[in-house]
């Protein structure tokens, strides 16, 4: 995988740190980390294949992890290594999700990949990204792997903001006239899926699938409702959010969800 022009431009004018700050960002981190802080254990090695500004591996390694990185974009290592503190233990490389050979196998504890595969755009890319992310794990190591969600996207960015004209992406062939499922490309930037999308890509792999999460829910969708929220109404929201991440009948009205799989 080469550096997408898409992709660098896109990321060198993105403000990541900025996103998952914002309230109604914080709660696809809240989740992610509450979904970590489960299996993750003292000692645990950790490994984050594009770690992007570094949110998640420095909570990680501040935690008392010793953490690798490993992200594709020279503007993303350069603020991550900004905002490594000298009591880290941890380490950035710059590569991408379908080559890790500096990684040997079997090493890691817990896996994260939290970004790539918003940008693969091939079933034969996804697998590979997966597959390494797989290798470099410890049996009985964990893996979280992050999707954007084309139908919370549609609903949020489409129908309710009209960022996205959904007629004229239908009638690009960018959405499924009858399914409405989405085609995207590299100059579109992110890769949307439904979650049989995600399914058919774990059958080629014999992992254990421990959770399935509709990692922000609704919150981009009630952005301005969120953001208005005093604190502790706030903490009601991820209260209910927390209890209906995993229910099947809200899986696809999400922007973002993790696969969490055991290896």
């Amino acid at each position: 995988m080469s550096t997408s022009p898409y992709l660098t431009d896109f990321y060198n004018s993105y403000d990541e740190d900025q996103r998952l700050a914002s309230r109604h960002g914080s709660v696809e981190f809240f989740t992610t980390m509450r979904y970590i802080d489960k299996y993750r254990k003292p000692g645990h090695r950790v490994l984050e294949i594009g770690a992007g500004t570094g949110r998640y591996s420095h909570a990680l390694a501040r935690l008392g992890h010793r953490v690798d990185a490993v992200e594709l974009v020279e503007h993303n290592i350069q603020i991550f290594q900004a905002h490594t503190l000298p009591p880290e233990e941890i380490t950035i490389f710059q590569g991408n999700a379908l080559d890790l050979s500096p990684f040997p196998n079997n090493t890691y504890d817990l896996t994260l990949l939290l970004g790539p595969l918003y940008h693969l755009y091939t079933g034969a890319d996804k697998l590979q990204a997966l597959q390494e992310a797989i290798r470099v794990t410890k049996p009985g190591g964990i893996i979280f792997a992050a999707y954007v969600v084309s139908d919370g996207c549609l609903l949020d960015e489409g129908f309710r903001r009209g960022n996205i004209d959904v007629a004229s992406y239908v009638k690009e062939d960018l959405l499924d006239p009858r399914t409405f499922a989405a085609t995207s490309q590299p100059k579109d930037l992110f890769e949307l899926v439904r979650k049989e999308d995600v399914d058919a890509l774990m059958a080629h792999f014999s992992t254990t699938r421990l959770h399935y999460v509709a990692t922000d829910g609704c919150a981009l969708l009630l952005r301005e409702e969120i953001d208005r929220m005093d604190d502790e109404m706030f903490q009601l929201y991820l209260r209910y959010h927390f209890a209906t991440c995993e229910r099947p009948d809200l899986l696809g009205i999400t922007s973002h969800a993790l696969d969490i799989f055991q290896k």
